[in-house]
């Protein structure tokens, strides 16, 4: 008995020390990038437009970050959606799940700058959309689609079957159940799919880089092209423009992602509470 207990403590152990590492180490870059940024951030460097290429503020790289998360989501989050619904739903367990579940797991693991590569030879080059807001947000919705289906795949099956045999034992369709009955109840996990795909949105680089392309200017429209934090953050630091607005674009980029975090899951409550 009293070994097992010591096992169990030193496990124990082992499992606050991971966490502690792991959060201090998260600290330790957010602190360091914060200290380095937050004193050059103005009103002026946010507001005010790029001039040359590294010149000015960092304005067009904003709305330019908020157009691809849009166009991105817009896209990619009904076909994620509804590739959840049928594996989960309606799709019986055979060949076409694995096969499915395989090219999900498959698209997950494959490194950015093939997505680029992939972007860049179909839609900038052979459906000559350019480099252009369409183009990038194409190539990011195909990169971040495995997160959509396998966190929405995980929020429907977490829903209860209760849930749904009451709804078909009331004489609702399988439609009618899926859309008042099991989407509204899984809505915080397909939120998180949503955050989750942002967050990789906005920190991507390699795939925006070569299909969105680094124009310093606020695009006119989907066919425009345009330049996102983050591809401005690795100009200013690669060429070595200037370190410190580097340092002060990465702490923008950071306070932007964890509003975009704190939104969602403040909706994520509310629709909770109002179904409460």
């Amino acid at each position: 008995m009293k070994d097992k207990n010591m096992k169990d403590r030193i496990f124990r152990s082992l499992i606050w020390l991971s966490a502690a590492l792991t959060a201090g180490i998260l600290a330790w870059i957010l602190g360091y990038v914060l200290y380095k940024g937050i004193g050059q951030i103005s009103w002026e460097f946010i507001s005010s437009m790029a001039r040359g290429s590294g010149e000015g503020g960092i304005l067009p790289m904003i709305v330019t970050t908020f157009y691809v998360i849009g166009v991105s989501i817009l896209i990619v989050t009904p076909i994620g959606i509804c590739a959840a619904i049928y594996m989960v739903e309606y799709a019986k367990p055979g060949p076409m799940v694995r096969s499915i579940r395989f090219a999900t797991e498959s698209l997950a693991g494959i490194p950015s700058i093939i997505f680029g590569l992939f972007g860049f030879l179909l839609f900038v080059t052979a459906l000559h959309f350019k480099f252009s807001i369409l183009s990038g947000a194409l190539t990011l919705s195909i990169m971040v689609l495995p997160t959509i289906v396998r966190t929405t795949e995980e929020a429907l099956k977490s829903v209860p079957d209760a849930y749904r045999e009451g709804s078909l034992g009331l004489g609702a369709s399988k439609l009618s159940t899926i859309v008042k009955v099991i989407l509204p109840t899984a809505i915080p996990g397909i939120l998180a799919a949503v955050i989750l795909s942002i967050g990789r949105i906005v920190g991507e680089t390699a795939a925006v880089y070569m299909t969105v392309g680094m124009a310093p200017y606020i695009p006119r429209g989907l066919m425009d092209s345009g330049r996102t934090l983050s591809v401005h953050l690795y100009i200013l630091a690669k060429e070595g423009i200037s370190f410190e607005k580097a340092y002060a674009t990465a702490t923008v980029l950071i306070f932007l992602v964890a509003i975009i975090n704190l939104l969602a899951n403040r909706m994520a409550a509310m629709l909770k509470r109002n179904r409460g």
